[in-house]
């Protein structure tokens, strides 16, 4: 009795923990719907202060596990919701785990079709575990860059 409770107690742990991650876990459709967001903010504030809000104002910025990233064609990251020190640097060279190059795919994306989706595998900030992402990128209109929110699927 006493190893069937316990176990009922680790299945609903389970259950439990499982359900909360699935709660904090972005959509496709809010991905894109930020990403539609952030080019709203750029054109109602300019894009310097929106690349500033996209790094520091996590309330308005980061919703679940999206946030907002923008990099010019040349894969310079102008902004990062997530990790303010990648901004400044020039990441189009960076490959997922399988050595996909998916940051010039997102500028080629960008650039050539305006906007779309990207599919890599990346590691998943909480589960330290490797799980496919999409990311829907969006050129910024009047501006040589893009804005981008991807989700894990």
């Amino acid at each position: 009795m006493k190893l069937f409770r316990t176990l009922t107690t680790l299945l609903f742990a389970a259950v439990v923990s499982v359900s909360a991650l699935a709660q904090d876990h972005g959509t496709k459709d809010e991905a894109k719907a930020l990403a539609n967001a952030a080019l709203a903010h750029i054109k109602k504030t300019g894009h310097e202060q929106a690349f500033k809000d996209f790094t520091t104002d996590k309330a308005n910025w980061t919703k679940k596990d999206l946030y907002v990233f923008a990099m010019d064609s040349k894969g310079v990251t102008l902004a990062h919701g997530a990790n303010d020190k990648l901004v400044g640097k020039n990441m189009m060279e960076l490959k997922d785990q399988n050595g996909k190059p998916f940051m010039r795919e997102l500028t080629d994306t960008a650039a050539t079709k305006g906007e779309g989706w990207v599919d890599y595998d990346w590691t998943h900030p909480v589960s330290k575990k490797v799980e496919g992402k999409s990311t829907f990128v969006k050129r910024i209109p009047g501006f040589d860059g893009s804005v981008s929110v991807g989700t894990y699927r």
